[in-house]
């Protein structure tokens, strides 16, 4: 398999997804940075962001509960554009 094609592929998949290339982890970071876990849990009220949050702990929830995921992603890209 040629990398180059592979990497030309991966970068014009999805042009108009603009949570294309951030991982969950990335989002997850930039969300606890700006907000904090406390404003993060009122805004998207999940026991993982409430009680004794962690990263780690709040992307095994999140990877496997695709409601709360969307809800994480949706805030991200709100408050990421402002």
């Amino acid at each position: 398999m040629d990398i180059k094609n592979t990497r030309k592929n991966i970068s014009t998949d999805q042009p108009n997804n603009p949570l294309h290339g951030i991982t969950l982890a990335e989002i997850l970071e930039y969300l606890v940075a700006k907000y904090g876990w406390a404003e993060l849990g009122k805004k998207i009220n999940i026991r993982c962001f409430n009680s004794d949050p962690s990263i780690k702990s709040s992307l095994t929830f999140l990877r496997k509960t695709p409601w709360a995921r969307d809800k994480v992603e949706r805030l991200y890209l709100k408050s990421a554009r402002k």
